[in-house]
């Protein structure tokens, strides 16, 4: 069968296999785009210009941070999931040197924390995730990741950090909701319904604020049933290729519906969008106090800014994410 002669409105709206994955996204793909080299995908979509519109939406002067805690009631499970939740200890605490020598008439606390670069809010490298041996943009994954990390696309390319706008798309409450119920998928009407009843309309470069409502429920202990996480469904990655979305941030473990695949690829929508578009992809953000905002003040909106660990060939890295209004 010819792939390329299929025409993708025929496909299983609720499921695509790998053949349909090929095909999609060869359609929207971005390699070349913005050159052989490039590592930063999406990201190029924000420009100064939308940098400087960015900032004109602050009208307020409020922030609010976009962080879960970075401590051990995050919503991991070694044992499940292969991930840990953040460790924090104290190294000193009571003012003594490691060599019992005296301070000289102070004292001083330290501390550390152990953390993996996907165990709390974060964002991913575009080397997280690739399929057919080849990454973003056509980077081979034997010469691109290797034991020492990731030699292409790595979370380094966003060191200078990440200021767009963020509209929020707060579906829960659109629905009437305080959150989704466990394997609710989003599709692309629904995402063209929320913005437009908040009067959004998504420009190129933006930052979409995907809630869920899923992050305060899994921080309480109350966990998606079966790991069936609502979330967006593959068909919307056109939507934010047609709509120029630079980046996707959501409330929940991996911005895409879980389990809703059936018997094809378990994250469909990760595959085309970091392998195929280079689409940078924020997990597990808070949204609550932002979200009540919003619909305060009816204002949807607001300057959105991240920045990444410089960490050297990370394929991901925690965050603390600000929204100011």
């Amino acid at each position: 069968i010819d792939m390329n002669e299929i025409d993708m409105n025929e496909i299983d709206m609720n499921e695509i296999d790998m053949n349909g994955i090929r095909t999609l996204g060869r359609e929207l793909s971005n390699w070349g785009r913005w050159g052989d080299d490039d590592e930063r995908g999406t990201l190029n979509l924000v420009t100064p210009a939308c940098v400087s519109a960015a900032a004109a939406t602050v009208r307020r002067g409020v922030s609010f941070s976009l962080s879960m805690p970075a401590d051990e009631n995050g919503p991991h499970d070694l044992r499940t999931s292969g991930r840990f939740n953040p460790i924090h200890s104290m190294t000193r605490y009571r003012g003594d040197m490691p060599s019992g020598r005296s301070m000289g008439g102070f004292a001083s606390s330290e501390d550390m924390l152990i953390i993996g670069t996907h165990s709390s809010t974060h964002f991913d490298a575009l080397a997280h995730l690739w399929y057919d041996d080849l990454l973003y943009n056509g980077y081979h994954h034997d010469a691109a990741v290797t034991a020492r990390g990731a030699e292409r696309c790595s979370i380094q390319n966003l060191a200078a950090g990440v200021v767009s706008r963020g509209i929020l798309a707060d579906v829960p409450r659109h629905r009437g909701l305080d959150h989704l119920p466990p394997g609710t998928a989003i599709g692309p009407d629904e995402l063209d319904a929320v913005l437009g009843a908040a009067g959004v309309a998504p420009r190129e470069g933006d930052v979409l604020l995907l809630r869920t409502g899923t992050y305060p429920r899994r921080r309480r202990g109350l966990h998606a049933e079966d790991g069936r996480s609502p979330g967006l469904t593959w068909e919307c990655a056109r939507w934010i290729r047609d709509h120029g979305i630079a980046a996707v941030c959501a409330d929940n473990l991996a911005v895409e519906v879980l389990g809703a695949n059936g018997d094809g690829p378990m994250i469909p929508f990760h595959m085309l969008a970091i392998r195929d578009m280079g689409l940078l992809l924020g997990e597990m953000f808070d949204f609550e106090d932002l979200a009540e905002d919003c619909a305060a003040d009816g204002v949807r909106t607001c300057m959105f800014a991240a920045s990444p660990l410089n960490v050297p060939y990370a394929v991901g890295s925690p965050l603390n994410p600000i929204a100011v209004k």
